[in-house]
């Protein structure tokens, strides 16, 4: 006996056990079986059975032989329920299907990869029904940002070809849409290639696969989902799963359980007991008699309760089996339905979420769970870590021969993974990456090398290091939250400190200033001189006992007039001095102009004595872009090359054209060397700012110029399709929030590894103030002499 079948006389069966149902009435059976493809006989049977007197017709699960069917109960007005997938986008009248339309359940599936944020992913459907199915992700193959691998099945049973293709394409995210009796063939063959991993994530459209024995694969890891439409909490009821029949029995099925109910068997069940609800509603007002009706024509006219029913049934809202069923009152198609989504643990399948058209994705799955799936693996597995060494980041311990695994590594980042692992509770194992490289995209063929690479290839779960997120990486694999954020950064050398010149006292004013003051002294002082020969009252008697002399005396000759000028200006005064209105406004105005030079000279001459000023050349990224004298490079691979080499800015394409045509070459191979350059002199490194904050710290005679060139961060790569990425992310922010991102930084930039040799007002390189030494002062006493 068909299980659908089994499930329809089953409800019939509870509907009539149950009295305040149908109080009045009871239910009876007719069951009609027809081949799936032969339309002839499944109109002769209705033909039949409506002859005997029927309410309602529920089935057929053929779409072949649905059409006829449907044509005898739209013409005699028999509400016909039918609880199979069906694409047609209007019904008809007296039609009602408690499936979800393939266009709702298209739009659930794109949801779910689109919360995944699945950025590629291998299609691979049965039939051209499968595509209506996937309608909704067929559409996003439009979208550049996502790829798509469509593949259809082969006629039988051997699937090894097509998978072998999907593998090698190197896809890991794989949905399946197929007859649910192909699914475990399809799963076994694909764990004999290698496919049913940790790394793999399968999407199966069945909304049976809760019914499937899954457990050789429960220990795999690998990440099965799919969704249900069968509500566990209602069937596990004991109206549903009690009152065993001798029908059941008879089948070997003792009862109705929610583990093995299958959706079909669900929506007849649903639908047989919509129907007596709306039969009891109906024959509460009216006594409903069973009409003898004919498929032949004029002979017998439509049921009148018919219309009344349908429609009843179309306005009710119940809960059911499948969870609320609804209808829209014009087609009869289903709304507003729930859907489970199921992923499978080392448990078994366990629900984590839930769809709906109206919120879409609800992961309800709490942190808790994934920790505890993830002990459940991490007990029989080690988390395998892939890197480079890179100070500070990941360094050989000095006697790294004593330890083994980890243990020989140190670093911020080793750090960060032990931290990261006592908060998840597992194990992990560092290897160093082959080519000694983060991951650079040949363009050309669209391959990847280093730590990249490896996470590809599976040959580790994670990388870490200072590996900057960027999107050709992001397209390929996954990354945490960010652990640490940063920039491009110019190192320079700190200007050295100038010796005091022997005219240093001359500093406080520019040359232009003192060429002003010495014309205007001679200025005035040739004007003091002119002005007291042309007034007889700076003209005087040089012997003072002669009241009437035959000559007079002018003190104010040229000597002396740049005596008393000279005299004004040093702040020491004169034996002589003017007598005229006109000298003395003369004298006057020097003596308020060279108090106020005097002044401003004093207060100069202090802070130049007091205060080294150390000037760098440059001051900015721009600075560094208009002159020529000053070299500047970057390490030769990695992103900061990338980032001037792409750049669409003036300034990074203009300063990339002069790196890329310097003779001798202006990259690096490596931070160090870079480092070693700029203290050469007449170089700058532009790198990134953490590790231009490592090196001043034990460097100091380096200095970081400007400010950042960009913004960027860095995070732990993840291989495509490892299922624990966010309980990593997880695991950084709950460091970051508890300070020990802050800490590891602050441990490994200012204090291991002589950390913290300069002292803090060594890392201005503006200006610093000292007390006066023989040498600022001895200068001017040596100028004197």
């Amino acid at each position: 006996m068909d299980k659908t079948e089994l499930a329809f006389l089953h409800a019939i069966d509870r509907v009539n056990a149950i009295h305040s149902i149908l109080p009045r009435n009871k239910l009876f059976s007719v069951v009609e079986r027809v081949a799936r493809d032969d339309s002839f006989h499944a109109s002769k049977k209705v033909c039949n059975m409506v002859n005997k007197g029927i309410l309602a017709i529920f089935g057929p699960q053929s779409s072949n032989t649905a059409a006829h069917v449907q044509s005898v109960a739209d013409t005699l007005e028999i509400p016909h329920v039918e609880t199979r997938w069906d694409f047609r986008e209007h019904r008809a009248r007296f039609s009602l299907n408690l499936y979800p339309h393939p266009s709702s359940l298209s739009k659930a599936y794109l949801d779910l990869v689109m919360k995944w944020k699945w950025k590629s992913f291998a299609l691979i459907y049965e039939d051209r029904h499968g595509m209506v199915r996937m309608q909704e992700l067929l559409k996003a193959n439009y979208n550049p940002k996502i790829k798509m691998l469509v593949r259809q099945l082969e006629p039988g049973n051997d699937y090894g070809p097509l998978l072998k293709e999907v593998k090698k394409s190197g896809e890991t995210r794989i949905i399946i849409d197929c007859g649910t009796s192909k699914i475990l063939d399809i799963f076994k063959q694909a764990q004999q290639l290698g496919m049913m991993t940790h790394y793999h994530n399968f999407l199966v459209t069945s909304l049976d696969l809760h019914t499937l024995p899954l457990h050789e694969f429960q220990q795999s890891g690998t990440n099965i989902s799919a969704f249900r439409l069968v509500n566990a909490d209602v069937a596990s009821r004991s109206f549903y799963v009690s009152g065993h029949t001798s029908r059941l029995l008879s089948v070997g099925q003792t009862s109705m359980s929610n583990v093995t109910m299958r959706t079909d068997m669900a929506l007849m069940f649903d639908a047989v007991l919509m129907f007596a609800l709306a039969l009891n509603a109906t024959n509460k007002n009216n006594i409903i008699d069973v009409q003898n009706a004919s498929c032949e024509k004029d002979q017998s006219g439509p049921w009148i309760f018919g219309n009344g029913i349908i429609q009843l049934m179309k306005t009710m809202e119940m809960e059911g089996l499948t969870g609320k069923i609804t209808f829209d009152k014009t087609e009869g198609f289903r709304k507003e339905f729930n859907l489970d989504i199921l992923t499978l643990r080392v448990g078994g399948l366990q629900k984590i979420g839930l769809w709906n058209l109206s919120s879409g994705v609800d992961i309800t799955s709490t942190y808790d769970d994934v920790v505890v799936d993830a002990g459940e693996y991490f007990k029989k597995n080690k988390l395998r870590v892939t890197t480079k060494l890179s100070e500070p980041y990941v360094m050989l311990k000095a006697n790294a021969e004593q330890y083994s695994d980890y243990k020989k590594y140190e670093g911020y980042c080793v750090d960060l993974m032990e931290a990261i692992a006592n908060y998840c509770n597992f194990n992990f194992t560092i290897q160093l990456v082959k080519d000694n490289s983060y991951g650079i995209l040949d363009k050309a063929t669209g391959e990847w090398d280093g730590v990249i690479k490896e996470l590809i290839e599976q040959e580790a779960d994670v990388g870490i290091g200072d590996l900057t997120i960027t999107y050709d990486r992001e397209q390929a694999v996954d990354f945490t939250m960010p652990f640490m954020n940063l920039g491009i950064s110019i190192l320079f050398k700190k200007p050295t400190k100038k010796e005091p010149l022997l005219f240093s006292f001359l500093a406080p004013l520019s040359v232009d200033v003192w060429m002003y003051m010495i014309t205007a002294y001679l200025g005035v002082s040739i004007s003091l001189f002119l002005l007291a020969r042309f007034n007889p009252y700076d003209w005087e008697n040089p012997h003072p006992c002669d009241p009437d002399p035959d000559e007079l005396e002018n003190k104010f000759s040229l000597m002396n007039s740049m005596w008393f000028t000279i005299g004004s200006l040093m702040q020491q005064g004169s034996d002589i001095a003017p007598k005229a209105v006109s000298t003395r406004l003369v004298a006057g105005i020097w003596w308020f102009f060279t108090l106020i030079m005097i002044s401003s000279y004093t207060a100069n001459l202090a802070a130049f004595l007091t205060f080294e000023r150390m000037t760098s050349p440059i001051q900015s990224v721009e600075d560094l872009a208009a002159q020529t004298k000053i070299k500047y490079g970057c390490i030769g691979s990695g992103t900061t090359l990338s980032f001037f080499k792409d750049s669409n800015l003036a300034i990074y394409q203009t300063m990339w054209t002069v790196m890329e045509s310097s003779q001798p070459s202006v990259f690096t191979s490596n931070n160090l060397e870079g480092v070693e350059r700029v203290q050469k002199g007449d170089y700058a490194y532009l790198i990134e700012s953490t590790a231009n904050e490592y090196y001043t710290e034990r460097k100091c005679d380096l200095t970081k110029i400007g400010s950042l060139l960009d913004s960027k961060s860095y995070g732990i790569a993840i291989a495509p399709g490892f299922r624990y990425r966010n309980l990593l992310s997880s695991a950084v922010l709950h460091l970051q929030d508890r300070g020990t991102l802050h800490i590891l930084k602050e441990k490994w930039w200012k204090q291991e590894k002589s950390g913290g040799m300069c002292p803090v007002e060594d890392k201005a390189g503006a200006s610093t103030s000292n007390e006066l030494g023989l040498a600022n002062v001895g200068e001017i006493g040596r100028a004197h002499v």
